[in-house]
């Protein structure tokens, strides 16, 4: 299959196959795909819960209104950004990135510094709102990475998120639940995946100029 034709056979799977689970190679490339998503000023202000622990998932099903592939799927990612991004962190990053590249201070000063004014003059919501953005692309990122694979997904926005983060303890490592994206594979009996894809010809939603 093309990279068209996988796409093609994606969908947005409402009922996922209970018995079948990801292998520890297929959940490492979902690990991987997420770490390596593209971030504003490389920050990763994100953490991705993998949780496969299936009374977790039975109390988290109410929070999501009840939606199956809760509890269906082989693990539901929960996409999480990070309620503090300061002084402390930023440097957290430049020094990974000076022992990871051997970038010496000099060369990465001005822009340590750059940052550090940039987010002490943003307000917690601003701060909040773009971490939220960068979600929604690990999101996509994640998706087109299940459908090369072949692994059935279902990106969600309709849950509770204070419920999510009271439940799985988020507030205390400073996190917040924004996305989740429930993964396996697909029941024999989805009708989701049965149905054509209704969008917008190429010709329209498209615009060369």
């Amino acid at each position: 299959m093309n990279s068209i034709e996988k796409l093609e056979w994606r969908c947005a799977t409402k009922k996922f196959d209970n018995t079948k689970k990801l292998s520890e190679e297929q959940l490492h490339i979902l690990k991987s795909t997420f770490t390596l998503t593209a971030t504003s000023y490389g920050l990763q202000p994100l953490k991705m819960l993998v949780i496969s622990n299936q009374k977790i998932k039975n109390s988290l099903l109410e929070h999501a209104y009840n939606q199956k592939q809760i509890v269906d799927s082989s693990h539901v990612l929960v996409i999480c950004i990070k309620t503090v991004i300061d002084s402390n962190y930023i440097d957290q990053k430049f020094d990974l990135e000076k022992d990871i590249r051997g970038t010496p201070e000099e060369t990465i000063n001005g822009f340590r510094t750059f940052l550090k004014d940039t987010f002490k003059n943003k307000t917690s919501d601003e701060i909040e709102n773009s971490s939220i953005n960068q979600a929604y692309i690990a999101l996509g990122n994640l998706m087109t990475v299940c459908a090369y694979e072949k692994i059935d997904s279902c990106p969600m926005e309709g849950f509770n998120p204070e419920k999510f983060d009271e439940i799985l303890d988020l507030k205390n490592q400073q996190l917040k639940s924004i996305l989740l994206l429930p993964v396996g594979f697909r029941a024999d009996d989805d009708f989701m995946s049965t149905l054509k894809k209704v969008r917008i010809p190429v010709e329209e939603s498209v615009i060369e100029i």
